[in-house]
């Protein structure tokens, strides 16, 4: 929908991957889709959920063995970024790197995107 003909809307690092091909596995659903919704500190937050189908408006990306479907209203927000899984002494889980955004509050869980250009029509 937003996408570059022959360019990934996201890209995952080979941890991302690995982790998301093993929920898929462990759980028996067909992938994960990632979204965004109105939320957090800095004005939004990453949502992500298990599928058995895609939505028919999801951008569809698989990659290693994982499926990730963007949900139709996050697509423009995601575009370009890049999902990695980080696990450390304290805490493991998915890191978005968007170039996309602005600003995003301490905790990492709630982000602000770069103003969007207004359609000309």
């Amino acid at each position: 929908m937003f996408g570059i003909p022959g360019k990934q809307a996201v890209t995952l690092t080979p941890r991302a991957a690995a982790r998301i091909t093993r929920l898929m596995a462990d759980k028996g659903h067909s992938g994960l889709r990632i979204g965004v919704k109105k939320g957090g500190c800095a004005g939004m937050e990453y949502t992500m959920e298990y599928v058995q189908t895609p939505d028919p408006n999801d951008e569809v990306v698989e990659q290693d063995g994982a499926r990730v479907m963007i949900a139709p209203m996050a697509q423009m927000f995601l575009f370009g970024t890049e999902i990695d899984y980080e696990t450390s002494l304290l805490e493991s889980g998915f890191k978005f790197n968007n170039p996309n955004v602005s600003e995003a509050c301490g905790c990492g869980e709630s982000i602000k995107f770069n103003e969007m250009p207004a359609k000309s029509g």
